[in-house]
């Protein structure tokens, strides 16, 4: 089964690197896909230093938001599974065996990494607070029993991903994914992950105005009909809509 590694870019020089030769290093079959969101450092430069481990490089001209780098990415995508891996090092792929091991046994078809399942004492209260008072309300919303919503590591069988319709453009693809799963009954597995958090002051970019925006994400698809989380009968995720020009690693 072959995976393949989507990775959003957006000002993450410090660490882009690292993460591309972690990636490669796992020792399974998969494709690293890097969509770099107008990044205005040396991200994409250090990126193109890594050329001959990465499948594809989108080079985006101005920055869109994570939701439409996720969607970007996800049209390359040719692996039997799919997983978003952010350009930090919050998480290590090193995992990811195991966070795949509930879709090749056939458990389910989407895993969700979990920075909750296990105790960590790098998460500050306020972390665990907020994602508790998200999680408590997408259980309510949806009659789920999740322990982490915002968790960036999400594995999906490809067929899974593309028959939802994606639209969201900023951090609210998170909780949009998990809503349109659980309302068309796709089954989440969580799975355990090692957590490492890193600060603002070391490029940690969500704000809270990014909690508000998944609580109105969670609320807005519980509501809409579910015909319209459905994709067409073309591929669901277009292609890039906005400014940017796909290149090839190589």
């Amino acid at each position: 089964m072959k995976l393949s590694v989507v990775i959003p870019v957006y000002n993450e020089a410090t660490t882009v690197g690292e993460v591309i030769d972690r990636v490669a290093e796992v020792p399974i079959e998969k494709e690293i896909i890097v969509v770099d969101d107008g990044s205005t450092d040396r991200s994409l430069e250090l990126v193109r230093t890594r050329g001959e481990k990465i499948r594809f490089v989108h080079e985006g001209r101005v920055n869109q938001g994570k939701g439409t780098a996720v969607r970007i990415g996800l049209t390359y995508v040719t692996g039997d599974v799919a997983i978003i891996q952010d350009a930090d090092l919050e998480l290590d792929p090193a995992e990811y065996e195991r966070l795949l091991d509930p879709i090749l046994t056939g458990e389910t078809d989407v895993v969700f990494g979990s920075r909750f399942l296990q105790h960590s004492r790098r998460v500050r209260l306020k972390t665990r607070l907020q994602n508790r008072a998200i999680v408590l309300l997408t259980n309510l919303l949806y009659g789920s029993r999740l322990t982490d919503v915002t968790t960036a590591y999400r594995l999906f069988r490809t067929d899974v991903i593309r028959g939802i319709r994606l639209e969201s453009r900023r951090f609210e693809i998170e909780s949009e994914i998990t809503a349109k799963l659980l309302r068309l009954g796709i089954r989440i597995v969580e799975v355990p992950v090692t957590y490492r958090p890193r600060t603002s002051a070391e490029g940690k970019k969500i704000r809270w105005t990014d909690g508000v925006s998944a609580v109105r994400a969670l609320l807005r698809w519980r509501l809409a009909p579910l015909s319209s989380l459905a994709v067409r009968s073309e591929p669901a995720l277009a292609r890039a809509d906005g400014p940017g020009a796909p290149r090839s690693a190589s």
